[in-house]
C-alpha cells in the first residue's frame, strides 16, 4: 500500500511461497488490485513487482515451483544471475570486487589488507576450485569469519553428503 507508483517491491525466495499465497498474488499481479489485511476494501498497487529465488529455471518452467498461471503473471523479464563459482571463474577479478564491496560494507572503510588477508584464507583452506554453495551469502560469512577469528573451513564436500544424505531422509525417499 505504500509503494509508489514508481516504486517497486520485492517478493524475495518467492519460489518458496506455498500455492495459497501465489493464488493471492495472481490478483496483484493481473488486475493490480489487492485488499489490505484486516480490511474488505480493495486497495490499487501502481507500482513495479521484482522477484527473486535460487531454484533452477528448470524446476520453475516445468511447474515443480509456481502454478502455471502464476508464473505467466510473473516472468515478463527474467534476468539470471550466475552462480558465485562461475562468476569468479569467468572473471576472477570479481572475487577482489566483492571482498572489497563486503569489507567496506561491515567496516566502513576500505581494505587492501583486509581483502588479501581474506583472499589468503581462501586460497589455504578452499583453493581456487571451491564451489561456494552458499553463494554471496556464503561469501560474506566468510569474510566474516576470517575478520573474527581469522579461519574459515566453508563447507567441504563430506558436509555436502551429509545434507544431501540428510535431505533425502527428511523426505522419506
Amino acid at each position: 500500500a505504500r509503494c509508489s507508483p514508481h516504486g517497486s517491491i520485492l517478493l524475495d525466495e518467492i519460489g518458496e511461497i506455498p500455492n495459497h499465497v501465489q493464488i493471492k498474488l495472481l490478483r496483484v499481479l493481473q488486475e493490480r488490485s489487492f485488499s489490505p489485511v484486516g480490511t474488505h476494501r480493495t486497495a490499487r498497487f501502481s507500482g513495479r513487482v521484482i522477484a527473486a529465488t535460487n531454484r533452477p529455471r528448470t524446476d520453475i518452467l516445468n511447474g515443480k515451483v509456481f502454478r502455471d498461471d502464476f508464473y505467466y503473471r510473473l516472468c515478463s523479464d527474467i534476468i539470471e544471475v550466475p552462480p558465485l563459482r562461475v562468476r569468479i571463474r569467468e572473471k576472477p577479478d570479481e572475487l577482489d570486487e566483492l571482498l572489497d564491496f563486503t569489507i567496506k560494507r561491515m567496516t566502513g572503510t576500505r581494505s587492501d589488507k583486509l581483502i588479501d588477508k581474506v583472499k589468503r584464507v581462501i586460497s589455504r583452506n578452499l583453493g581456487p576450485d571451491y564451489q561456494w554453495p552458499g553463494n554471496v551469502r556464503e561469501l560474506e560469512q566468510c569474510v566474516r569469519s576470517v575478520l573474527l577469528r581469522r579461519d574459515y573451513k566453508g563447507k567441504q564436500k563430506d558436509d555436502l553428503q551429509e545434507l544431501s544424505h540428510a535431505q533425502i531422509l527428511g523426505r522419506g525417499i
